[in-house]
């Protein structure tokens, strides 16, 4: 079983967090470290630790990220100029918590990630 993190507690309502939207596959909550004016995660319920420990029983979970991320663009009055979603994997790609999130980042011009 994979090792509980601080995502888990703020799931369960252990711990505060900017909750802006929770149901029973995903949390959405604002970032304590934003990198520009709109940074949420958005996080499945259950555990999954990095993109490689997908599986196909995920696919509910990880699919409503992205319907959530598109409803949080609308409300954070965003997603008419664009928004950035990542997903990072493990060190080399910048993973710090291992639990799977989806940063949901704008408010500002984000220029190219890669050409």
């Amino acid at each position: 079983m994979a090792e509980e993190t601080i995502f888990s507690k703020i799931v369960r309502r252990e711990i505060p967090a900017d909750i802006l939207y929770q149901d029973e596959l995903v949390t959405a909550f604002r970032d304590i470290n934003p990198r520009a004016p709109t940074h949420i995660l958005i996080i499945p319920n259950t555990l999954i630790p990095t993109v490689n420990d997908v599986t196909a029983e995920h696919e509910a979970a990880l699919g409503r990220l992205f319907t959530v991320a598109r409803k949080l663009a609308a409300e954070q009055g965003i997603s008419d100029n664009g928004y950035r979603l990542i997903v990072n994997c493990n060190q080399h790609g910048g993973q710090e918590v291992y639990h799977i999130h989806m940063h949901l980042v704008g408010g500002h011009a984000l220029g190219p990630m890669l050409s």
